[in-house]
């Protein structure tokens, strides 16, 4: 469970750096009543993210399971190596294009008609079908072969991790006061100027750890003296 656990903090932190959410909150804080629309925002997105989540893992995932042997670590192992690799690519690749993708414009919500959770809520549902770090810890808690509560839990957890820039906007717009706006909009350049460099850099550091975690698994299986330092590793790793 600690291991699941680590992985599902590490993939939701670096996944929470989304331009696709962060850009719109930040529009939507430099607005009237900035608050109240950044927070229904948030609710949107995390009720879309969280609820569909849930029902991909409790439902298509828990079906897959039903038709195949019992997965047992092994193929947990495996999802963690196939998950870090693919991030420590995106890192390659963001950290390779750092200064094109810079130069290309975050998204601009156009919120007229409709309400900040319903914005919110639109944006996820649009990138869900491709958010492939959360098919890597949806598959990994499935091939854990959980119960519902503790499902629940971790998919909890990761949602919470992805929206935590989310909630640091509305806690800034809560306490900051009348500087509230001047540090969103300085944090707005900033996310304009170098959000690749710093999601490759998040990327790279959950792709390391996760990549980390599967293969000092895999390892962690032998009885030689590599299942050992494995095994050492793991406990450095979660102890």
């Amino acid at each position: 469970m600690l291991r699941l656990i680590g992985l599902v903090i590490s993939i939701g932190l670096a996944d929470s750096l989304n331009p696709s959410t962060i850009a719109p909150a930040l529009f939507l804080a430099s607005g009237e009543q900035a608050q109240a629309k950044v927070t229904e925002f948030t609710a949107g997105v995390f009720a879309v993210y969280f609820i569909g989540g849930l029902a991909i893992a409790l439902g298509p995932g828990e079906l897959v399971l039903s038709l195949v042997p019992r997965p047992g670590h092994h193929l947990g192992y495996v999802l963690e190596i196939v998950a870090g690799v693919a991030m420590l690519t995106a890192a390659a690749f963001l950290w390779g294009y750092r200064a094109r993708l810079a130069r290309q414009d975050v998204p601009q919500p156009a919120p007229e008609g409709r309400s900040s959770a319903i914005l919110g809520a639109t944006i996820t549902a649009v990138e869900l079908p491709t958010a492939f770090p959360y098919f890597t810890v949806i598959a990994a808690i499935v091939a854990a072969d959980l119960d519902v509560a503790r499902v629940v839990f971790l998919m909890l957890i990761f949602n919470l991790c992805f929206i935590l820039p989310l909630l640091g906007i509305v806690a800034t717009l809560t306490f900051a006061g009348d500087n509230a706006q001047q540090m969103l909009q300085s944090g707005r350049q900033k996310l304009e100027a170098h959000w690749p460099a710093v999601l490759a850099i998040l990327a790279l550091t959950a792709g390391v750890f996760v990549t980390a975690l599967g293969v000092t698994g895999l390892g962690s299986l032998h009885h030689n003296r590599f299942g050992v330092l494995s095994r050492r590793l793991r406990h450095l790793l979660h102890p």
